[in-house]
């Protein structure tokens, strides 16, 4: 197999963000320029895994791995580095020649980057159609009176399907293979096997995955007068699952890093309306269900949902639904809240009648926790001037307080409805205290979940808490110079006898120095290409987290080296008394040797003086 050419690991590594790729498999959220979270490759309860969009690097201050995008996949998966640049190739649709990455006849995938193809083009056309084409201005004039701008039809890429069917001519033009078209889940077929457009007079909303590609549509009709149903979905494909699909998710999951959530919508005209009201961390599941799968996928991308359904009772039924969905999912701990909306208005409504201003401040103004939902929806269908279905009301409301884990929580809720029905606060105290044993409650079990702030900052550990001496810290100080300034580079390089006292320093020095040699530029995830051990990459994640002044002080780059050389010439000298240590023993002069080792221990005791005194 040949070796794959530098520019193309360049152009795959460079097609993804690596705060995307990780944010599938850690929880990550903003802290200052980075973005943290619980280190996958080691148990922890405080996130000190550290994620650099800008550099494209990740580092755990905790175990002190580091790498790129590749690396983490490798140290994730066991797996090999060809292996995954193969998989971030195959998540951005990029080819690569299959004499580098396979010996074996067997294409990468080629089945599932057709069909992405397919419907990447498919998704081009209608959006052609709207936007440019006569056929399309009924469709277009729809989008517009429901309050949608050019930006947001661009943005989420809507299209038009017309009456006429054009995307099967479309394709047999380009002479797609009819296997491929079957299995797209664009075209409906007959007894026949004739293929026909699946969705026709429709407007289109693609349905993206994670990374952003199209991987099937939802067609809405542009008139209720019709028997025909008013959405249709794509079937499921090889490459769309609705149960593990969420509409705007590959967007909405690089806001929710920065506010610490994700609002989940009934439908697609809600999150589109919501995103052009500012509100980009939207999402919604395929038609009316909600799924395990989709509690997994939001899990790992934010601590916090906030259901944003309809304040009609069939809103607060599926509200209802959804919140016992999350809390049945047991692998992850994800804090549920509740915007609910006035009844019989929708989000798209809201935002066409009161503004974008006011739906933003109100997604903030009425959220609510669980529990202050369930003493309001519990109340629905009851009369609570009868006395039995009041104390129906009651029973069930002070289950729903039995869960809450804060005691201050429990007795603001045992307050509400003591001042709510004139009732005594420690007799409703005492029912709970009853109810937690008849339910068999050993401990407060939370409803809502307390969880970490996603707006504290996170504090980077000072040099100290890594225990470098005052040598190593000067050799990543100077490394780190040197690494992003050329005048640094060629001041220290001009000395051809300067050497680090540190081998993994020198080695890095060394890398460094035929990196330069094949790029202009220094790039931290290129680099790290470079680096084949990982406690390299290590001491380069900790080289590129240090704190260091913008400007550069070449009176402070000449300490560095001055604080480095004086430990470089013992570091020398006690290198070359133990070759000839080994050279003595090899001949088996023993009283060279005696002296040799006199000597040597000698001059290890004054190199760990010295540490001593770095340190100190």
């Amino acid at each position: 197999m040949a070796k794959i050419p530098r520019n193309v690991i360049d152009e795959v590594r460079n097609s993804v963000d690596i705060g995307d790729v990780i944010g599938r498999y850690v929880q990550l959220h903003q802290a200052g320029k980075n973005l943290i979270g619980l280190c996958p490759f080691h148990d922890e309860k405080t996130p000190s895994f550290s994620v650099n969009e800008e550099k494209q690097f990740f580092y755990c201050f905790g175990c002190h791995r580091s790498g790129n995008v590749f690396q983490f996949l490798m140290e994730l998966k066991h797996i090999d580095f060809v292996d995954a640049v193969k998989e971030i190739a195959n998540d951005s649709n990029i080819e690569i020649p299959e004499q580098y990455v396979n010996t074996s006849p067997k294409p990468l995938n080629n089945e599932t980057q057709q069909l992405l193809k397919l419907h990447d083009k498919a998704a081009k056309l209608y959006h052609h159609i709207l936007i440019n084409t006569p056929a399309g201005q009924s469709a277009l004039n729809y989008l517009r009176k429901r309050g949608m701008s050019d930006e947001l039809i661009d943005q989420f890429g809507l299209g038009y399907a017309p009456d006429q069917r054009i995307l099967k001519p479309f394709f047999e033009q380009q002479k797609i293979d009819y296997q491929l078209l079957r299995k797209s889940g664009l075209f409906s077929e007959n007894q026949q096997g004739e293929l026909r457009d699946r969705f026709v007079e429709r407007v289109m909303y693609p349905i993206k995955n994670g990374q952003g590609q199209v991987i099937a549509f939802s067609g809405r009709l542009l008139t209720n007068e019709t028997d025909l149903p008013k959405y249709l979905n794509s079937p499921e494909t090889p490459i769309f699952n609705k149960r593990r699909t969420l509409f705007n998710f590959d967007i909405a999951r690089k806001s929710a890093r920065k506010n610490g959530k994700l609002y989940l919508f009934e439908g697609f005209m809600d999150v589109i309306s919501a995103f052009g009201a500012g509100v980009t961390n939207g999402i919604a599941s395929m038609g009316t269900s909600f799924t395990e799968e989709q509690v997994a996928i939001i899990g790992r991308a934010t601590s916090q949902l906030d259901i944003c359904y309809d304040g009609d009772e069939p809103g607060q039924n599926a509200i209802d639904r959804a919140i016992s969905l999350v809390n049945d999912h047991r692998s992850k701990q994800l804090q549920v809240k509740v915007v609910q909306l006035p009844a019989g208005i929708d989000p798209d409504e809201y935002v066409q009648k009161y503004g974008a201003k006011q739906f933003s401040a109100y997604l903030v103004n009425k959220e609510e926790t669980t529990v202050e939902f369930y003493l309001r929806f519990l109340k629905n269908g009851k009369n609570l001037d009868n006395q039995n279905e009041l104390m129906s009301y009651l029973n069930q409301a002070l289950k729903v307080i039995a869960q809450v884990d804060a005691p201050l929580e429990e007795d603001m809720y045992l307050q509400q409805l003591a001042s709510e029905f004139n009732l005594d606060r420690q007799t409703l105290r005492t029912q709970i205290n009853q109810l937690r044993q008849q339910l068999g409650f050993n401990q407060r079990q939370q409803v809502t979940r307390q969880v970490p702030t996603q707006t504290q900052e996170y504090r980077q550990p000072v040099q100290g808490e890594l225990k470098l001496s005052r040598t190593e810290l000067a050799e990543q100080l100077l490394l780190r110079y040197m690494l992003y300034d050329r005048e640094v580079w060629m001041h220290v390089t001009a000395d051809s006898d300067f050497h680090f006292a540190h081998e993994k320093y020198q080695t890095l020095y060394l890398l460094a120095a035929s990196y330069f040699s094949e790029n202009g530029a220094y790039s931290t995830a290129d680099f790290l290409d470079y680096l084949d051990k990982s406690d390299l990459q290590g001491t380069l994640g900790q080289i590129e987290h240090l704190n260091v002044d913008q400007q550069v002080d070449m009176r402070a780059i000449d300490d560095c080296i001055n604080i480095i050389t004086e430990q470089t010439p013992l570091a020398a000298q006690i290198a070359d008394k133990q070759a000839q240590l080994k050279e003595a023993n090899s001949l088996h002069n023993t009283e060279l040797a005696t002296q040799l080792t006199i000597e040597l221990v000698k001059l290890l005791k004054q190199q760990q003086r010295l540490k001593t005194e770095e340190t100190n």
